[in-house]
């Protein structure tokens, strides 16, 4: 028996059981799920309804991450996958899902900030007690000009953030979904919905 994604064999709101008055239906059909992992990219076509392509990922290690505090996005790869609301077996085996929370490599959002602000992310604490007083520069060599006009941009990562930056991994949230169109992309946790994650992260190890 194929997967149906038909109404009919529910059962009515009183509790009544319907007549069974036709067989299943092409246009009713369900597949299997795609179980995306954590891998080298692998995709599957699928021919769908009306002629159409699905895109079944099998494996994936990169997507497109936004940045919605500073407004950017950036390939990066995925690391690992962390927590799943609707079940741990799915980060025991780093499944990609929608709404699955993973770490990414924070490598091209810090080169981002670095060449655009002049300052580094990601420093130790004694570090910047040391150099409250002067904005760090970053490693790029700069004009009077250009290093003025870095200085005179203003950005305030929040804590949480910037912290995460130390390690190299940021915390996000997938918002595709990999099974239907063989992508993984997604964006950083921020603000509330960051500090409800990691509470979540902590409380189930």
């Amino acid at each position: 028996m194929g997967i149906s994604r038909d109404s009919r064999h529910k059962r009515s709101h009183t509790g009544a059981k319907r007549a069974q008055y036709r067989k299943k239906r092409k246009f009713e059909l369900g597949r299997q799920a795609a179980g995306t992992k954590l891998g080298a990219k692998r995709i599957h076509e699928v021919r769908v309804r009306g002629g159409n392509k699905k895109y079944r990922a099998m494996r994936l290690e990169a997507g497109t991450y936004s940045w919605g505090s500073e407004s950017i996005s950036r390939a990066t790869r995925i690391v690992s996958v962390v927590y799943n609301a609707s079940n741990n077996e799915l980060v025991r085996t780093n499944t990609l899902v929608k709404g699955a929370i993973v770490q990414i490599d924070a490598t091209p959002f810090r080169q981002w900030y670095e060449n655009r602000y002049a300052q580094v992310l990601g420093k130790k604490k004694r570090q910047a007690v040391d150099d409250e007083s002067k904005p760090a520069e970053a490693e790029k060599p700069r004009s009077k000009r250009a290093l003025a006009k870095c200085l005179a941009r203003k950005s305030t990562v929040e804590s949480a953030v910037d912290d995460q930056f130390v390690s190299g991994r940021l915390y996000a949230i997938v918002t595709s979904r990999p099974g239907q169109s063989g992508r993984c992309d997604g964006y950083i946790l921020e603000g509330k919905e960051l500090d409800f994650y990691l509470r979540k992260i902590r409380s189930k190890k």
